[in-house]
């Protein structure tokens, strides 16, 4: 295996973890999420964490970073960003998480 390999594949562990805990860095909502009912808002979170849907279509460098859900016919997206521990820079090296923060971003699909 490829330390590019490894490294994809440890990112994509580190983010599978924290997309289906919520454990492990920061969730960002938009606004229009924010502002969802509770019982939406609860279906959207089981959604973003229960996703399994990916591809080499939508999750080319196979790191688990990115998704689309539907929920009361709306659609919205989800994705981690890596950011350094200060959360200023983007992380040198996203599979470390002593020197990463990972930041789960959710929004309506027409946000993005």
């Amino acid at each position: 295996m490829t330390k590019n390999a490894e490294s994809a594949d440890r990112i994509r562990l580190l983010n599978d973890n924290f997309r289906t805990t919520f454990i492990g860095g920061r969730i960002l909502t938009t606004a229009s999420v924010a502002e969802l009912a509770i019982i939406a808002k609860a279906r959207l979170f089981l959604a973003v964490q229960s996703y399994s849907a990916f591809s080499e279509a939508n999750d080319p460098h196979r790191e688990h970073d990115f998704g689309a859900v539907e929920i009361d016919g709306e659609s919205y997206f989800w994705k981690i960003d890596y950011y350094d521990l200060s959360q200023r820079f983007g992380s040198e090296d996203p599979s470390d998480p002593s020197q990463t923060t990972r930041v789960l971003t959710i929004m309506r699909a027409d946000e993005y």
